[in-house]
């Protein structure tokens, strides 16, 4: 039995990685099939370390189907790490069907190993890996565009950078005063040690500064 199990991604925890849900179930009903599990998270698409991807993957059985909105929820890797994602995917024996490639939906309900059915998987196989690159070159133009304006923003003396999120990072610092580790904050959390480290050394650089006052 062919099992559909969709993947739902967005790139930071302020964003929405259900917002798709509704398109992927529509897609399905459509066609008379049922999603038999949802994997969610919020991962860059650029790194490969993607717990529930990958576990989805382990679930899944020779001839499921995993059901994306587009593929740069799949990926925004590099070739390198493309290569390695889509090897796992063929060692798996899973067909990729997305909502922006048409030449994947007969796939969701194809079924056999005759010389169609190899021949769609082939042109299937073409199109993913050019809209995986274009999904790349996307996000490396952003990522160049973004620097550039921050250079830009650097040299007018106008750049601020990111606000600090005051309310999370009073709540962080109170743990730490409180003794909590670093590991149960993070996971408490979510965030990261390069934030503890920076909180750690404000409460530090406080203390240092009550005792010389």
């Amino acid at each position: 039995m062919t099992f559909i199990r969709a993947y739902l991604r967005a790139s930071t925890k302020d964003q929405d990685a259900t917002r798709a849900k509704g398109d992927l179930q529509r897609f399905a009903d459509e066609r008379g099939l049922r999603i038999a599990a949802w994997y969610e998270e919020n991962e860059s698409g650029a790194a490969l370390k993607r717990p529930e991807l990958f576990r989805l993957l382990k679930d899944c059985q020779p001839g499921d189907v995993l059901l994306v909105e587009q593929v740069d929820r799949l990926s925004r890797l590099n070739a390198a790490d493309w290569e390695t994602l889509k090897d796992q995917i063929r060692s798996q024996h899973v067909k990729v069907v997305a909502l922006d490639l048409p030449t994947s939906w007969s796939m969701a309900t194809a079924s056999g190993d005759d010389i169609q059915s190899r021949m769609l998987d082939a042109i299937n196989g073409m199109m993913l890996d050019m809209l995986a690159a274009i999904a790349r070159k996307d996000y490396e133009d952003r990522r160049r565009r973004q620097s550039q304006g921050i250079a830009k923003a650097k040299d007018a003396g106008v750049y601020k950078g990111r606000p600090e999120d005051t309310e999370r990072n009073a709540a962080l610092t109170q743990m730490l005063r409180n003794g909590q580790s670093w590991n149960s904050i993070v996971k408490a959390t979510g965030c990261s040690r390069s934030t503890l480290s920076r909180l750690a050394k404000r409460i530090g650089d406080e203390v240092a500064a009550a005792r010389e006052a």
